[in-house]
C-alpha cells in the first residue's frame, strides 16, 4: 500500500478530510487538528480484541476483528461518503498497521482514493513534539491581571503580527476564575497537537507574540521545551493602572454565575486569607463585582510581582498604559517594540 510522510500528508488535498481509524477514546485523548472520528472498533471492540491477541493469539485476535468489522462495511462507506463526498481521503490509525490497512481496503473498493499516513498517529506525536524544541523567535507580552494582554494579542493579529493564543489553545485564562464562560479544556496531548500545529504554521523567522504564562494554563501544562524558550524571550510589561484593570475584570464577570465566582473565590481562600474571603464572597452575594474582583487582585497582583522579579528574559520593556483598551495598548506595544528594534530572543540593539 502507498504510504505518505507526515509532511505531504498534512499537506494533502484540503478538501480530502482525515479520517482517523482509531477508538474513540484515543482519538479523545488526542489527535491530529482538524480530523474526523472514523473508528474501525468501538471502545469495547479493540480491548476484546487486545485481550484476545495478549491472551490466545494474533490468528484469533484477527478473526475477532474481522467479525467486528465486517458486519460495519456498507455502513462505514455510507458514512464515508457524506464526510468525503469527493471521494478522497486522508486516512490513518495508530501505526499505520492493520486498522487502517483494513479500512484502506474498504475504500478503495468502494471508489475512494484514499492516502495512507506512513507510521499513523505516533508519527505526528514524535514531530509535535520535537516542533516545540525548534528554535522559534518570540515576544512574550506581560503585565498585571486584567490587563488585557489576550485582547491585545487579538489586536496585534489584526494589524499582521504572527500571534500564538496560548490561552485561547488550552480554554482557559490561567487564573483560579479561567475556566468561566469557556468551553472544557482540552486533553494535555490534543493541547500539545494543536499547538504543534499553529507552531509550524508561522513564518520562518519571524517573531511570534505570545502572552506570558506560568508553567501550568489551568489543567493543562506548557510543553517544557517552549516554555524555556519563553522564559529567555524578551519580555514587554504592559502598565496598566489597577482601577482600570478592575473595571475590566468586573465588567467580564458581572454576568457570569454567582456559584462559580464564588468557586473561584474558594480556590485561592488559603491565599487571600479568611477575612478577604468572606469579604469577596459576600461582594458577591452582593452583586458588587468591583470589590469582588480588588480583593482578588490584592492576591494576584503580588503573584505576579514576584514571578516577574524571577524572570530570566534576555530584556524587560515596559510599556505604559492608563486604558485596558487593546487597539490602543497594541499600537503602544508595536510603537515601543520598533522604537528599541526588538526582535525574537534577541537583547535590544544600540538605537
Amino acid at each position: 500500500m502507498p504510504r505518505l510522510p507526515l509532511h505531504e500528508f498534512l499537506s494533502g488535498p484540503p478538501d480530502a478530510p482525515i479520517f482517523d481509524a482509531r477508538a474513540p477514546l484515543e482519538f479523545a485523548q488526542g489527535h491530529i487538528p482538524g480530523a474526523v472520528s472514523f473508528p474501525i472498533f468501538s471502545d469495547d471492540e479493540r480491548a476484546r480484541i487486545g485481550t484476545t491477541y495478549k491472551q490466545v493469539s494474533q490468528d484469533k485476535a484477527v478473526l475477532l476483528g474481522l467479525d467486528f468489522f465486517g458486519p460495519k462495511m456498507s455502513q462505514m462507506v455510507k458514512e464515508a461518503q457524506k464526510l468525503a463526498p469527493t471521494k478522497e481521503v486522508r486516512l490513518h490509525c495508530w501505526r499505520g498497521g492493520m486498522r487502517s490497512g483494513a479500512m484502506q481496503w474498504l475504500l478503495e473498493l468502494a471508489g475512494f482514493r484514499v492516502h495512507l499516513l506512513d507510521k499513523g498517529y505516533k508519527d505526528y506525536r514524535r514531530w509535535a513534539l520535537a516542533e516545540f524544541a525548534r528554535p522559534q523567535p518570540l515576544l512574550v507580552l506581560g503585565g498585571l491581571t486584567g490587563s488585557g494582554k489576550t485582547d491585545v494579542l487579538h489586536a496585534l493579529a489584526r494589524r499582521g503580527e504572527s500571534v500564538i493564543d496560548l490561552e485561547g489553545l488550552a480554554h482557559h485564562k490561567g487564573s483560579s476564575f479561567g475556566a468561566i464562560g469557556l468551553p472544557p479544556q482540552p486533553t494535555p496531548e490534543q493541547f500539545e497537537n494543536e499547538l504543534a500545529w499553529q507552531l509550524s504554521q508561522l513564518p520562518a523567522g519571524v517573531t511570534a507574540w505570545v502572552e506570558d504564562e506560568s508553567r501550568m494554563i489551568g489543567s493543562v501544562p506548557l510543553p517544557g521545551a517552549l516554555f524555556e524558550q519563553m522564559s529567555l524571550a524578551p519580555l514587554i510589561v504592559l502598565q496598566v493602572p489597577r482601577p482600570a484593570r478592575t473595571r475590566k475584570l468586573a465588567g467580564e464577570y458581572g454576568s457570569q454565575d454567582p456559584q462559580l465566582l464564588r468557586e473561584a473565590i474558594g480556590r485561592i481562600q488559603k491565599r487571600l486569607g479568611g477575612l478577604a474571603t468572606k469579604e469577596a464572597l459576600a461582594a458577591i452575594d452582593a452583586g458588587d463585582m468591583e470589590k469582588m474582583v480588588d480583593i482578588a487582585l490584592d492576591y494576584y497582583d503580588q503573584t505576579y510581582s514576584h514571578g516577574l522579579r524571577n524572570r530570566r528574559s534576555t530584556s524587560t520593556l515596559n510599556v505604559v498604559s492608563d486604558t485596558c483598551d487593546p487597539e490602543i495598548n497594541a499600537e503602544l506595544v508595536l510603537r515601543a517594540v520598533r522604537e528599541q528594534r526588538l526582535t525574537g530572543a534577541n537583547p535590544p540593539l544600540p538605537v
